[in-house]
C-alpha cells in the first residue's frame, strides 16, 4: 500500500521519520527542480541550489503545513519564495544559457526544435506571467493553487496565464514565419 503525502507528512511530524521525508523529496524533487530551472532561465546550478534550499526549508517548517492545499502546492510556494529572494539578493535575473537550454529535455514536447522555441519564448515573458504559465500549464496546478503559490489574487493568476499564453502564441507564430 502506497502512503499519501499527508501520511508521510504525519510520520515526519509525529515520529520525526527521516525516511518519510526522503520519500516526499523523491516524489517532488523533479517537479520542484523543473519549475526552478524554468524560473531561473535554465541556470541549472542556481535551480539545484534553490531546490536544495526549498527542501531544507520544507523540512524545518513542515509543522506549518496545514493540509489546506496539496503538499506539492505548499512546496511550490516555498520554491517560488526561494527564487524571489535569490533574485532580489542578486538584483538581476540570470540570462539564457543556450548550451544548457539545448541539453534540457521536456518530455511533453516531442519535437526538439519546438521544445527549444517554447523554452526560449518562455524566457521572454515577464516573471509574473512566466511563473503563472509554468505553474498552471506545465505543473498542472489549478488557478486557485497557483494563486496560493504566488500569493496573488485568483483573478491576477488568470490574467497572467491568459496574457502569457497569448504572448507565447504570438512569439512562436512570428518565429515560424521567419
Amino acid at each position: 500500500m502506497s502512503l499519501t503525502d499527508a501520511d508521510l507528512v504525519a510520520r515526519v511530524l509525529l515520529e520525526d521519520d527521516h525516511h518519510a521525508f526522503a520519500e516526499l523529496v523523491r516524489r517532488h524533487q523533479s517537479a520542484v527542480r523543473g519549475l526552478l530551472r524554468q524560473l531561473a532561465r535554465s541556470d541549472l546550478a542556481l535551480a539545484d541550489d534553490l531546490a536544495q534550499e526549498t527542501f531544507l526549508r520544507a523540512y524545518k517548517n513542515i509543522g506549518s503545513f496545514r493540509g489546506e492545499a496539496k503538499f506539492s502546492t505548499w512546496l511550490y510556494r516555498i520554491a517560488y519564495n526561494c527564487f524571489r529572494e535569490d533574485a532580489r539578493r542578486r538584483k538581476e535575473l540570470v540570462g539564457i544559457d543556450e548550451t544548457q537550454l539545448e541539453a534540457e529535455q521536456d518530455p511533453q514536447t516531442a519535437d526538439p526544435a519546438l521544445r527549444q522555441d517554447l523554452m526560449q519564448a518562455l524566457q521572454l515573458l515577464p516573471i509574473h506571467e512566466r511563473a503563472a504559465v509554468l505553474l498552471c500549464c506545465q505543473s498542472g496546478l489549478s488557478h486557485d493553487e497557483a494563486a496560493r503559490v504566488l500569493d496573488i489574487p485568483l483573478g491576477t493568476v488568470k490574467t497572467n496565464v491568459l496574457r502569457g499564453r497569448e504572448k507565447l502564441k504570438k512569439t512562436l507564430a512570428a518565429w515560424r514565419e521567419k
